[in-house]
């Protein structure tokens, strides 16, 4: 492995150990040269997964797209970025388990919804309206009912309204 610092070869595995994905081995290692450290990881390479979009176009699945996609959704949130790992992490291992070599970009979109749905119901909308294409309020409002228990919007009426007309 060549060192970033110094570009040689000559360096040592200081520690190895799963990262927190468990999907690649973290190893920290020493240059025999300059004697600054880095961190490398090791992952099984793997058939690509192929992701059919909505227009029938394939593209390969793209970990990194999906990160983007969440962190957006989850700006200035309380969620930390293990958080965020840790959906991305689910998407990618279901996707992987299945051992199907094309997946449908609907089927992705909405296991991301499914688990910021658990962690966020703020990230929750922010990504639906991206990724359902909201394109009014009226979208959101009707995202947002479903979200919210009917009692309370029952109990926010102003006195006098009921449903009977």
């Amino acid at each position: 492995m060549k060192c970033p610092y110094c570009g040689q070869l000559n360096n040592r595995v200081v520690d190895s150990r799963l990262s927190r994905s468990e999907f690649a081995v973290r190893r920290r290692r020493e240059c025999l040269d300059c004697m600054r450290r880095f961190t490398t990881y090791e992952k099984v390479e793997d058939l690509p997964v192929m992701v059919v979009k909505k227009d029938g176009r394939r593209e390969e699945f793209n970990r990194d797209k999906i990160l983007s996609g969440i962190k957006k959704a989850c700006e200035k949130r309380a969620i930390s970025v293990d958080q965020i790992e840790e959906v991305v992490d689910s998407v990618e291992r279901d996707f992987r388990d299945a051992n199907e070599k094309e997946i449908s970009s609907t089927v992705v979109g909405n296991k991301v919804m499914e688990l910021l749905h658990r962690l966020d119901d703020v990230a929750y909308v922010r990504f639906a309206s991206v990724y359902r294409e909201f394109k009014d309020v009226d979208d959101f409002i009707e995202e947002l009912k479903s979200l919210i228990p009917r009692k309370i919007l029952e109990d926010k009426k102003p006195d006098g309204c009921s449903d009977d007309g």
